[in-house]
């Protein structure tokens, strides 16, 4: 399942991105619904790449035909993910922590500047559950969350980036 989620951030691109790579900021938003416990793994700052692990939880409700198949315990996932700052363009993986030949998803975030105090991140991104019978359904629950996610994060981030 194709997915496209766009932010919007009241702040300067640069700013939105430094924001992103901010353990302060991780954990803002470890808090969050559908998609929790942001715990960050690993971080990287190589000049013009910035490279980090975390991970996720699927915290959202899943029906009892999904859960007869799933166990929503064991939704859970690393992002790894890398930023390319000259063209503001982060591309990411998942890599699940359980049912690994089940889950598969990756894609981008791309930052783009449209005045002094307003970014966009779109989010495009590739997410497929190998069920038989619940993928799709899995599929669909877990975009619902995580558009769920990024409406609440752009809340959390704006008042990250106002309160700096």
């Amino acid at each position: 399942m194709q997915f496209h989620i766009e932010q919007r951030f009241a702040g300067p691109l640069e700013a939105v991105e430094a924001a992103f790579c901010s353990p302060d900021l991780l954990a803002s938003l470890a808090t969050l619904p559908k998609v929790g416990g942001a715990e960050l793994l690993e971080q990287r700052d190589e000049g013009a790449t910035f490279t980090q692990r975390v991970r996720y939880r699927f915290t959202g409700e899943l029906s009892s035909a999904v859960t007869a198949v799933v166990d929503p315990e064991k939704l859970s996932w690393v992002e790894e993910s890398t930023l390319d700052r000259a063209t503001h363009v982060t591309r990411w993986t998942i890599a699940p922590d359980h049912y690994a030949s089940r889950l598969s998803s990756s894609g981008t975030f791309r930052l783009t500047g449209k005045a002094h105090d307003l970014t966009i991140r779109s989010t495009d991104a590739d997410l497929k559950v190998h069920f038989p019978l619940v993928g799709g359904r899995v599929e669909k629950a877990i975009v619902a969350g995580l558009k769920e996610h990024a409406a609440a994060e752009e809340t959390v981030v704006n008042r990250f980036l106002n309160a700096r």
